[in-house]
């Protein structure tokens, strides 16, 4: 599991460490000047066009996975570095002195660094060092926009380090000046196919929102994000974290010190889903299994019904009770004839997809009453079979009548989101959720009692504990249906473990989370890096569910 923590949370674990001498700056400032040697010696040898992922990292399209490129040996990166160009953007506080002290490495190694001091006063000690290594300076007074922008562009290495895990809100001037002119830069350089240097961002991108993800300002995009002690929420939640490049983690000597503390933003890993997984036994059958009662699709929009009970067979339901009019229920035995069309009792259910808002379709819609009632606990367990876990996406959210339990989860988009709270009273747009959506999701939880899995590029499933920000699909994923065969998806994986998610309710959102990897890791391997369709997705489910289990 990657875990992250926040600044506050950083810096009481810093506090003691510092306050017994620890040299948390010199190692931080040793890694950082490794890492950029390797950059510096990667571009110069003709890779510098190639976007670099290491092991374990969080890449600039969100995916986690193995490197395509690695990092030379600390040899034949110093070498092949001696003549490179740095750049350094210096703030104030340590991470100033952090990016200082790492410039003074590189000098002594042979690169030209120039360092920008954007604030009046930086770190004293890293400013000697970097200037007895021979390192230029160039003061705040005497800083000008163009020169800047002019240097940088013909660096090969450059090192953000303008602010740190204590900045709150958009870069100030200059700073937030000296970024926006560098973004347009990079933007009319790429335009024109010419070359633009590898940005690394100390600790975290300057500009954005370290704890929660939000951009609320200029932020110079990172191709590596070079975090010290523990990575930071934003690096994980987005909008940020497209901005983060690779993420690596420094171990400068947190790890023991975090003691007991449980981390408030993590990302699942295919070991942690495995563990998510019920693996049916010798003395399982269908109704053990689980069953997922699936109330999705109208005349008007078949396909839903088709798609939902597509990615819960090929889960690997128990069961699946699929309810609704002829037109969507033949549709739905063409393609899946194991279907039951007739009711019974469930052990989850999936309500909404394809189903409209706006109550055009009365017999679903009484259908989605009635299942939501089960999963309220609003009427008698003899008249509803108990109370389950349910999966309430589309038009179900406009039914929702009474607080829901956190087993329920809610699966909006953005538009979705957004309208679901301004039926809460909120002045809320899709724009505010895009650039929030770690806000709002937390605000529609707390408001409705649900856990809320916010769909996007970067996922934010948000309930009564951690949340969890999952990555792991291509963009191409963004498909009509998609969302759908991940709504039957998760219907299968709570109703397998409806026992214990009655038991313990704060499972829903670990569950949610693990059906999120498993959906992507499908579109990956259907995709194979092309287009893919959400019946492919459905259809790679099964292999996908083998290889996370196989290890």
């Amino acid at each position: 599991m990657i875990e992250a923590w926040t600044a506050d949370e950083i810096r009481a674990v810093e506090k003691p460490l510092l306050d017994a001498g620890a040299p948390l700056m010199d190692r931080a400032a040793r890694a950082l000047a490794r890492t950029a040697l390797a950059d510096i010696a990667r571009r110069r040898s003709g890779g510098g066009g190639r976007r670099l992922r290491l092991a374990g990292a969080v890449g600039s399209d969100g995916l986690s996975g193995p490197g395509h490129v690695r990092p030379p040996r600390r040899g034949v990166a110093r070498n092949a570095a001696h003549g490179g160009r740095a750049v350094l953007l210096v703030g104030a506080g340590n991470n100033g002195g952090d990016t200082l002290f790492a410039g003074a490495h590189l000098a002594r190694s042979g690169v030209h660094v120039t360092a920008f001091l954007v604030a009046s006063a930086v770190h004293g000690e890293g400013l000697a060092a970097l200037e007895a290594a021979g390192g230029e300076v160039i003061a705040r007074s005497e800083l000008r926009v163009p020169a800047v922008v002019e240097r940088v562009a013909a660096a090969d290495v450059v090192l953000d380090g303008l602010v740190g895990i204590g900045s709150r809100g958009a870069l100030r001037p200059p700073s937030g000046g000296i970024v926006r002119a560098l973004v347009e830069s990079r933007a009319v350089a790429e335009a024109a196919g010419n070359p633009w240097p590898w940005v690394i961002a100390v600790d975290v991108p300057s500009g954005i929102g370290v704890d929660d993800g939000s951009v609320p300002g200029p932020v110079l995009p990172a191709d590596r994000t070079v975090t010290f002690g523990a990575r930071k929420p934003g690096l994980l939640l987005p909008p940020a974290a497209h901005l983060a490049g690779a993420v690596q983690v420094v171990d400068v000597g947190l790890g023991a010190a975090h003691g007991q503390q449980v981390p408030g933003t993590v990302r699942l890993e295919a070991s942690d889903v495995a563990e998510v997984l019920r693996v049916p036994g010798v003395r399982d059958h269908k109704y053990t299994r689980g069953v997922v009662g699936v109330v999705a699709g109208t005349e008007k929009y078949p396909g839903a019904g088709v798609l939902v009970t597509a990615g819960a067979v090929r889960a690997g339901a128990g069961m699946v009770r699929a309810l609704g009019p002829t037109t969507v229920t033949d549709r739905i035995l063409t393609r899946h004839p194991e279907v039951v069309t007739a009711g019974g009792r469930v052990q989850s259910w999936v309500l909404g997809p394809g189903i409209p808002s706006d109550g055009s379709d009365a017999g679903q819609d009484r259908r989605v009453y009635g299942a939501l009632a089960a999963v309220t606990g609003v009427l008698d367990a003899e008249v509803t079979g108990g109370v389950v876990p349910a999966v309430i996406d589309a038009g179900a959210m406009a039914m929702l009548e009474h607080r829901l339990p956190e087993i329920a989860v809610l699966t909006p988009h953005a538009r979705e989101l957004a309208e679901l709270m301004r039926g809460l009273g909120h002045e809320v747009d899709r724009a505010d959720i895009e650039a929030e959506p770690v806000r709002w999701a937390r605000a529609a939880q707390r408001a409705t009692g649900a856990t809320v899995l916010l769909k996007g590029a970067v996922t934010v499933i948000v309930g009564s504990g951690a949340t969890f920000a999952q990555a792991d699909a291509p963009a191409w994923l963004a498909t009509a249906g998609a969302g759908d065969v991940l709504a039957g998806l998760l219907g299968t994986l709570l109703a397998s473990r409806a026992d214990d998610v009655l038991a313990d309710p704060t499972l829903t959102s670990r569950i949610a989370a693990a059906a999120v990897v498993l959906h992507g890791r499908a579109a990956a391997l259907a995709s194979g890096g092309g287009p893919v369709s959400a019946s492919e997705v459905a259809d790679a489910v099964p292999r996908v569910i083998a290889d996370v289990l196989a290890g």
